[in-house]
């Protein structure tokens, strides 16, 4: 079992008893709860204290990575309620799943981690956060005994048969919750059709129809355009397309700013809690920190590659600014020493994924893709034993 189901199975979510009709909701997106807990880690320096909502929004980090990621106003400007549903309604799926838990005080919701690590595996890569939610709707379906009714869809894609699941699952949520609406209802569902289909390679929902085509996981991604005229301030001067553009190139550098930022940050944190900040390039003559989180492949030659951890590797401040990069020259790299820095973070990313003692930080599949990036456009690489790489 994973570690997702291995916490799910100890509780009931049975939404008949729970009468919750927010245990999912509109933005419980992969890429958006991943984000958040995030900012929750980011903003609760121990797991005992308490925060809102509001606290989680109106931090310096959220604020900073929000704005542009999602092409949101400041939280300090506008739009309140509008930022109460994004950080609001993951957090309360987070709470709901019971990875946090929740007190009530007068009409206010007080939050806490119950469960960090599994916290810190959804904020640490989306692909997390999309497993753990695949995870967590099926159980809470088979708890509520609704989940028969979507496996008849998807062994069954039919027009007949959507219409069923959407019809059973709006029913049983205005009898069981507060929710009174079918197009409340409709919104939700396609947040957990569409999710399963695509983790089974099925059809799900497009405009409160049955797709026709299998769901991807960019169908899955928080859908921005709802925000852009009224909060962002859209210029009237300009077209929709020149605006849509312009804000796209923002968002997209924002994030990838963002992830690039989070990789540093995550390295650093894991270095130092299991290998109490050494260098990841032992030598004797260097006894100080690993403070400098260096790009093995440069971020400005291999941008899609710039966010990946396995891409990183912790160094001294002299093997970083004078080995990795001569004469602390950082536009240029030591060939021969990046092929070192590869072989020896090719290492320790398989003892990561072998281990039984250490969490799993590193993802393969990302090595991989990272690794033959740089096969198919070095070409100086290509007649090195590569073999060696992937032993």
């Amino acid at each position: 079992m994973s570690i997702y189901s291995d916490f799910l199975n100890q509780f009931d979510y049975d939404v008949r008893k729970s009468n919750d009709a927010r245990w999912i909701d509109q933005k419980c997106t992969f890429d958006v709860v991943s984000i958040i807990a995030d900012c929750i880690i980011e903003y609760v320096e121990n797991e005992n204290e308490e925060f809102t909502v509001s606290d989680i929004w109106h931090s310096e980090y959220s604020r900073n990575n929000v704005i542009e990621i999602f092409s949101k106003p400041d939280p300090e400007l506008k739009a309140s309620n509008e930022y109460d549903k994004y950080f609001g309604q993951p957090i309360k799926l987070l709470s709901y799943s019971k990875i946090l838990s929740t007190r009530k005080e007068n009409n206010r919701y007080f939050y806490k981690i119950n469960n960090q690590e599994l916290l810190e595996n959804i904020a640490l890569r989306p692909t997390n956060a999309l497993n753990f939610l695949y995870e967590y709707i099926v159980k809470v379906l088979k708890d509520s005994d609704l989940y028969k009714s979507f496996e008849k869809f998807f062994e069954i894609q039919t027009k007949d048969s959507y219409k069923d699941v959407r019809q059973d699952f709006i029913d049983f949520t205005i009898e069981n919750t507060a929710i009174n609406t079918e197009t409340e209802c409709g919104r939700i569902f396609t947040k957990i059709i569409n999710l399963l289909a695509f983790k089974l390679k099925k059809l799900g929902t497009e405009k409160g129809r049955m797709s026709s085509k299998k769901i991807t996981m960019n169908d899955l991604l928080y859908n921005r355009a709802n925000w852009r005229d009224e909060l962002s301030g859209k210029d009237k001067s300009l077209t929709r397309e020149e605006y849509e553009d312009t804000l796209d190139q923002t968002s997209s550098k924002a994030y990838v700013k963002y992830t690039v930022n989070k990789a540093k940050k995550d390295l650093r944190k894991y270095n130092d809690k299991y290998y109490s900040s050494k260098s990841e390039i032992k030598q004797q003559t260097e006894t100080v920190s690993a403070t400098q989180a260096h790009h093995i492949f440069p971020q400005s030659d291999y941008p899609q590659i710039a966010g990946y951890k396995e891409n990183l590797i912790m160094l001294t401040p002299n093997q970083h600014f004078i080995m990795a990069h001569p004469n602390n020259n950082t536009q240029y790299i030591d060939k021969d020493f990046q092929y070192i820095c590869l072989l020896i973070k090719s290492n320790k990313i398989m003892d990561n994924l072998v281990s039984d003692l250490l969490p799993k930080f590193y993802d393969f599949y990302d090595y991989i893709y990272m690794f033959w990036i740089q096969v198919l456009i070095l070409k100086s690489l290509v007649k090195l034993n590569i073999w060696i790489l992937l032993q």
